[in-house]
């Protein structure tokens, strides 16, 4: 440290060299605010626990909700709503048929719907033997809310 008087100070300090070659910076968290929604979704689960839950959970998110207890109500929705619906969340598993026979005939007349599936049957689901191909969106019951809202966003946000 150098003082002069009336000229103020000038400190000086040393800092160790570094070799190392400094990455870019970690990619920015999205703040909780920024993953709110306003998209319209139509969720199909057959089970009224986990149907009660999601839709509390993305409304609470700014979602609008429409909520089907099985494929044939949300076929009738999906007709009959006047609004666009953004995404479906379905189950994979249900009577009547499948999510994945469900998001077939809904994307017919809702071409830019976008889906993701949730199921605990993962493992017999995905892969060479299963319906979905990889990287398919789905989400594994049981599911933490956190985790629904959270990949309801990162669907409806992927290109």
């Amino acid at each position: 440290m150098e003082s002069t008087p009336g000229q103020g100070a000038r400190f000086t300090i040393y800092l160790p060299r570094v070799e190392a070659v400094v990455g870019p910076a970690p990619a920015e968290v999205k703040p909780e605010e920024a993953l709110l929604g306003s998209e319209t979704i139509l969720l199909v689960e057959d089970e009224q626990g986990v149907r009660d839950l999601a839709q509390e959970v993305l409304q609470a998110k700014g979602y609008r909700v429409l909520e089907a207890r099985h494929p044939g109500e949300a076929l009738l929705l999906g007709e009959r709503y006047v609004g666009p619906i953004h995404l479906l969340v379905t189950d994979l598993r249900m009577p009547q048929m499948n999510g994945l026979e469900l998001s077939e005939r809904l994307l017919t007349y809702r071409p830019d719907l976008k889906v993701l599936f949730i199921s605990a049957y993962s493992e017999a689901i995905i892969g060479p033997s299963g319906p979905l191909h990889q990287g398919t969106p789905l989400l594994e019951k049981p599911f933490l809310p956190d985790a629904l809202w959270r990949k309801v966003r990162e669907v409806l946000d992927a290109a």
